[in-house]
């Protein structure tokens, strides 16, 4: 019985990182992740609820602190896109943003020691299993990338045509010689593959195994005095270092974003 209770790193990590779920359907696949999915959805609500309260409360005058943070963040964004963007930038400046702020509240969630939370999903939620960020979920990352890869199917056809987006697939990127058409088409369909992929994958891997690094060093501050000590400080290291991942992948999902805007507008 001890035995079977032991607290081991797998069983550690199997618990803090096992999903609630709930089936929708016989099939595996009608399966809701019910943590990533409510707490993805209460992020979303408090950070565009900040930004919606400040814009609506925004004057000309001189700005106070919530409105300059905020300013400066939409022209931070905005500066970005400019940058990847020559177009009408009345979408993909707010689907930048919108991208960025979610995608780091989400990530922020990793900041938050495991422990805490499962106190307070066990306590108050009474919830055993729950994954307290939502981008340590594939399915979260790969929704993300797979909406940003539909809207750049969907403004290939509304720009190019379905004749001029055919002839893309077909004629580029080795030239419209009907020998080159079948290479020219595999080509952009690896490509296109490839890009809700590593967009999804990127995010997923960094945000993953910054959570497993944290459960580590937590469970050697658990060990003893001298595992409190060396893992304290690690795990502090470890979080400042984690500021940068944290912001940085919000920032290349972002960026990855209007680039792939930028590339449904383009002609070849």
């Amino acid at each position: 019985m001890a035995a079977a209770q032991e607290l081991t790193p797998t069983s550690y990590i199997g618990h803090h990182l096992t999903n609630r779920t709930i089936s929708l359907g016989e099939s595996p696949f009608w399966t809701l992740h019910l943590d990533t999915f409510l707490t993805a959805a209460l992020l979303g609500g408090i950070g565009f609820g900040f930004l919606w309260w400040v814009v609506r409360g925004a004057t000309s005058g001189v700005p106070n602190k919530r409105q300059a943070f905020v300013e400066m963040l939409i022209e931070f964004v905005d500066d970005q896109v400019k940058g990847i963007f020559h177009g009408n930038r009345a979408f993909v400046a707010p689907l930048a943003l919108t991208v960025f702020v979610w995608v780091l509240l989400m990530n922020a969630m990793d900041f938050i020691p495991v422990d805490l939370a499962a106190w307070f999903t066990g306590n108050v939620l009474q919830q055993q299993e729950w994954k307290p960020v939502p981008t340590s979920d594939i399915n979260t990352t790969f929704a993300l990338a797979l909406s940003v890869w539909a809207l750049m199917i969907f403004y290939n056809l509304k720009v190019k045509g379905i004749g001029g987006w055919t002839h893309e697939l077909f004629c580029t990127p080795f030239g419209s010689n009907p020998l080159l058409w079948i290479l020219n088409f595999l080509f952009n369909a690896v490509e296109y593959v490839s890009k809700p992929l590593s967009h999804s994958l990127r995010l997923y891997g960094n945000i993953y195994a910054g959570e497993i690094i944290f459960m580590l060093l937590w469970m050697w501050a658990a060990t003893g005095l001298v595992g409190s000590v060396f893992g304290g400080v690690l795990a502090l290291g470890w979080a400042i270092f984690h500021i940068l991942i944290v912001v940085l992948q919000a920032y290349i999902f972002m960026m990855l974003t209007a680039v792939y805007m930028a590339m449904a507008h383009e002609s070849h």
